[in-house]
């Protein structure tokens, strides 16, 4: 069996990218549509499910957005899957008047659960892509709001705000996650962010049970939502269980470089050299995470955390 390609691997490979895939999913507003990128050749390919911040942009939230780390993944042999969750802009003027508006927190979590329950529809879809997919090697990624939705998936308990009910949306399917850039507690959030966005008050990440890779960026200073500075994304590494691992970039803001578009308005970091860096040393966690190569995120960790020059910190725990 052909194996996905060394994360170490620095050379580039061919991929496709193939959307919408449409599934209808009973109780949804609109039909889930997602984006598949893929590398071209390999099988026994693990699968990343990526999921898309709230910003501002019509199209950075949606499948269409996040094209500079999805074809990187890709490239390095992983299957990227990214919905348009409810809470894309793209879809605001239709759904503003549903209960979950704007944010649709519970909503974006179930997204990724249909996708895996739909895993053989896309695979089947997807040009030049059957047979080639691991089902058994998931993992979860998410950017700002997508990474508070990865975290949910990875085992973080919240209070509904509209019932006070707990609710765990944890995916036993997903083995690993990479979130990047996500909210942090809720304690130190300023309490009118809190009147408009309740779901971040009760975030409790001591259920984040499942691996993952927390990336944060050392001047991502998010004074919308708190004064705690950039340590605050670094919370879902901090108070979830282990085994996790923190990788802090040095001098990313909370695009990271421009993960989420190419020249996006919204990246004041831009820095196509610090994207490559991000996507190379989370694919090679993943690939050591999800057993496909054993020293992948070591020789990353090697070539980019140590050295002269430095990109990254990493702790572990």
């Amino acid at each position: 069996m052909n194996t996905p390609a060394s994360a170490a691997d620095t050379s580039p490979a061919p991929v496709l990218s193939f959307s919408p895939v449409v599934l209808p999913i009973a109780g949804r507003p609109v039909d889930l549509q997602v984006r598949v990128t893929a590398p071209i050749q390999g099988t026994g390919l693990p699968v990343i499910l990526l999921s898309h911040g709230h910003g501002g942009s019509n199209n950075l939230s949606s499948l269409n957005g996040y094209a500079p780390i999805a074809n990187l993944w890709a490239q390095a042999g992983f299957v990227v899957i990214q919905p348009t969750h409810l809470s894309s802009k793209t879809l605001a003027h239709q759904l503003s008047d549903e209960p979950e508006a704007p944010l649709f927190w519970r909503s974006r979590a179930q997204d990724m659960t249909h996708v895996l329950d739909h895993l053989d529809v896309i695979e089947s879809t997807v040009p030049q892509l059957a047979g080639r997919i691991d089902h058994g090697r998931v993992a979860v990624a998410g950017h700002s709001l997508g990474g508070f939705t990865a975290n949910l998936l990875l085992g973080a308990q919240l209070t509904d705000p509209a019932t006070g009910e707990r609710v765990s949306l944890w995916e036993p399917r997903i083995k690993a996650g990479v979130v990047l850039a996500a909210p942090g507690r809720g304690g130190v959030i300023h309490a009118s962010t809190l009147e408009q966005m309740p779901i971040f008050k009760t975030i409790d990440f001591s259920t984040m049970i499942t691996p993952a890779l927390v990336v944060a960026g050392s001047r991502d200073d998010s004074r919308h939502f708190t004064d705690v500075g950039p340590i605050w994304h670094t919370d879902p590494y901090i108070l979830a269980p282990s085994p996790k691992t923190l990788l802090t970039i040095f001098d990313a803001e909370h695009g990271l470089g421009g993960i989420a578009g190419y020249d996006a308005d919204e990246t004041t970091d831009e820095n196509p050299e610090r994207v490559a860096a991000v996507a190379h040393l989370t694919a090679a966690y993943l690939a050591t995470t999800l057993g496909l190569d054993a020293h992948a995120w070591q020789r990353a960790c090697d070539g980019l955390v140590s050295g002269t020059a430095p990109v990254a910190r990493i702790e572990a725990k």
